[in-house]
């Protein structure tokens, strides 16, 4: 009786969340939009989302496999350094200390100089070598962000590709007209499909690849798209969907060409293509992202009855809407900044941690072999995220001749 009643509630619980009055316009049942059941239309099917998983380990393993044979090979080429900051000097009680906790307090630091002959300053500064040694190099950011941007250059082209001849990329009212009965197209399916893999691939390699400051809120990040993305598939919202999907991006083009001529040192070349990926930004986040959102706010509610599965979907892409302005106003200080600076500096993305510079950790090593007292080091930073997590970072300081 017990399994029996454990079971009952488990169907009932499972009828409620499944609820057409949820998920569906009124009138219109699962029957209705199964596949095959119109000859007509071919709607999208649930099931398909289970796709996504394994496609996005066929990813990874080709992330691999580009990464090694051919983005570090050129980045070795172009003199991008795979080699990280120089050791410090080996110390069993520091190393240990270390490895209990690599943020170094100020009770930590008495403690040590009372073990060991030295002096506070000289401990801190054995602590940033240290930690400098466990932050990625400059050539594995660069294959990390090399991938990235093949990825969403290869995307963007192939959803123009897709999209060119849909009716909906050129008058928007066409996501509402005949919803749901609209099909799904083989180009419409792979587009989605692929576009999800990415998603599930990204949330995956967070846990092995460059560990940033941001990294809880990128996975929330990474979640929310893929359960936008499972929703408007599983509500036959795909035309909307696949807009959504074409505006976001391209954008992301610049941002990691900028980083990749950041991290080869060619500056001028980064100054103009973040200029250039600002001026695309505002104009497909803020000026025809918000006109989809108008659609689907305004025009969709004149066309098609409502329901509670739609008013979902609608805040989600509200509330992205909000997040771009966020980071718009961010990457516009990061603009103002540079001009006054003179230059776009630093590393684009978020660091993993406050990272270190070669050039302030000589003059560290400079003050402390003579005593003194490390000159701070000039800086301007800010940062600004894009639609994947990436933030861009600008910071001033001496530029490569």
């Amino acid at each position: 009786p017990i399994i029996i009643t454990i079971m009952e509630f488990v169907r009932a619980a499972t009828d409620m969340f499944w609820s057409t009055r949820i998920w569906l316009p009124p009138n219109i049942t699962w029957e209705d939009i199964r596949p095959g059941v119109r000859p007509d239309v071919n709607h999208a099917d649930y099931r398909h989302l289970i796709y996504p998983i394994p496609l996005a380990a066929v990813i990874l393993m080709l992330r691999s496999v580009v990464e090694r044979f051919w983005i570090a090979p050129i980045g070795k080429a172009i003199g991008i350094k795979s080699s990280g900051p120089k050791s410090p000097k080996p110390n069993k009680t520091l190393e240990a200390a270390y490895n209990v906790n690599s943020r170094l307090n100020h009770k930590t630091t008495v403690r040590l100089t009372k073990q060991l002959d030295m002096t506070e300053r000289q401990i801190e500064y054995w602590w940033r070598r240290r930690r400098a040694q466990d932050k990625p190099t400059t050539l594995v950011k660069f294959c990390e962000t090399s991938w990235r941007c093949i990825y969403y250059t290869y995307s963007f082209i192939f959803g123009c590709i897709v999209m060119w001849d849909k009716p909906w990329l050129w008058d928007i009212k066409q996501c509402w007209y005949g919803y749901p009965h609209q099909s799904v197209t083989n180009d419409i399916w792979w587009y989605y499909m692929i576009s999800m893999a990415f998603y599930w691939s990204l949330t995956a390699s967070q846990f092995y690849d460059v560990k940033r400051k941001d990294f809880w809120q990128m996975f929330a990040h990474h979640m929310i798209t893929i359960l936008l993305m499972a929703l408007s598939w599983v509500c036959n919202l795909h035309r909307v969907g696949s807009l959504v999907l074409l505006v976001h991006d391209c954008a992301d083009i610049f941002l990691e060409s900028a980083k990749l001529t950041k991290y080869a040192q060619y500056q001028k070349v980064c100054d103009t293509i973040f200029a250039i990926f600002t001026v695309v930004w505002i104009v497909t986040r803020l000026i025809l992202y918000p006109r989809v959102i108008y659609s689907s706010s305004v025009e969709a509610p004149q066309i098609l009855p409502m329901f509670p599965a739609y008013y979902i979907f609608n805040t989600l892409l509200i509330l992205l809407l909000v997040l771009h302005i966020g980071w718009t106003y961010l990457i516009l200080q990061i603009v103002i900044k540079a001009i006054k600076s003179g230059q776009m500096e630093g590393d684009v993305r978020s660091s993993s941690s406050e990272e270190i510079s070669d050039s302030s950790e000589n003059s560290r090593t400079t003050a402390l072999t003579n005593g003194g007292t490390p000159k701070k080091q000039p800086a301007l930073a800010t940062t600004a995220t894009s639609k994947n997590g990436t933030t861009a970072r600008v910071s001033a300081s001496p530029k490569k001749k």
